[in-house]
């Protein structure tokens, strides 16, 4: 499923990674169900969707093999994990080579002795593309890998395969499925070019577009949230906290899509698929924060909890 709205966001478009893809919506799971039960349908769909999530956090290249985050400077960066270099890996080679960064881009020149990969091939240098681009350049050695990532300025993401947070993860933990929380609410589209400021994490702010306005009732009261998108989305994109952030779920609030897009002004939303945004498995992440109009004045008792609070537990 893609969202091409996102992709051209620099910053953001790394959250793409972190739903499971490839799950019906409920409302067409509904039509070719063998059952006329709608509440046990959506149980399954959101089983199945759980199992999505978890597989695609266990992956090697998920949030949780993230182990280093280091920003890079104009002119030339000695990359490797002696102390002797500008940028330091966990491990690895002394030196993995240098990266070159100027108004033309980015240069990598490995050393030749230490064994790097440059996207699984043995170089002499390359030119390293970010991750506002669809394709950022991997760097590997053995379990160690980086990719370059672009937050207002330009700096290496660290990963490890063998990551303590990723081989000892236990799972996220869920509030259970309610079906009250799958929710067919109103959509009031928004004027043409309206966007939103979503700011992150290093507080810097980004101008993203607003779709709409999804409205719902709930608990005997009308609650607004800001749909992100564009008219080439496949689904609406919400970033909100509630009364359990902090609490029971992540302080910094939680993500959600839409099933679908809206038809004839209703869209539906599935709360018990609200899940956390990377930032909640490790410290190597941006992540974006809830705007003041995705607060809500409600307990979403619903989808992932805070996973750090679990975490600790085991």
């Amino acid at each position: 499923m893609t969202r091409p709205f996102l992709i051209t966001q620099a910053g953001l478009m790394s959250t793409l990674l972190f739903v499971g893809f490839g799950v019906a919506p409920v409302s067409l799971l509904a039509e070719n169900a063998d059952t006329d039960n709608p509440v046990s349908v959506h149980e399954q769909q959101v089983l199945q969707w759980r199992a999505n999530r978890d597989a695609g956090l266990r992956r090697e290249n998920g949030w949780l093999s993230l182990v280093g985050l280091e920003w890079l400077q104009s002119g030339n960066n000695s990359v490797g994990s002696s102390a002797e270099n500008t940028v330091r890996m966990p491990g690895g080679p002394l030196h993995w080579g240098d990266i070159h960064l100027d108004d033309e881009g980015m240069i990598f020149t490995p050393d030749p002795e230490a064994g790097i990969l440059v996207d699984g091939q043995k170089v002499a240098s390359a030119k390293l593309l970010a991750d506002d681009t669809e394709s950022p350049t991997e760097v590997r050695h053995g379990s160690l890998s980086f990719h370059v990532i672009f937050r207002e300025s330009y700096g290496l993401r660290i990963s490890d395969t063998q990551a303590p947070t990723r081989l000892n993860f236990k799972g996220v933990g869920n509030f259970e499925i309610q079906y009250p929380w799958l929710i067919d609410g109103k959509l009031v589209a928004a004027e043409a070019a309206t966007s939103i400021e979503i700011g992150n994490v290093l507080g810097q702010l980004l101008e993203m577009p607003v779709y709409g306005y999804f409205e719902f009732e709930y608990a005997g009261k009308t609650h607004r949230l800001a749909a992100i998108g564009d008219d080439d989305s496949e689904t609406l994109w919400f970033i909100f906290a509630d009364r359990t952030s902090g609490r029971e779920t992540y302080g910094a609030g939680r993500f959600l899509y839409s099933e679908a897009m809206p038809v004839n002004g209703r869209l539906l939303v599935d709360f018990n698929k609200a899940y956390n945004p990377p930032c909640a498995f490790n410290d190597y992440s941006t992540c974006p924060l809830p705007p003041l109009e995705n607060r809500l004045d409600l307990a979403v008792t619903a989808g992932e909890k805070n996973f750090h609070a679990i975490r600790s537990i085991h």
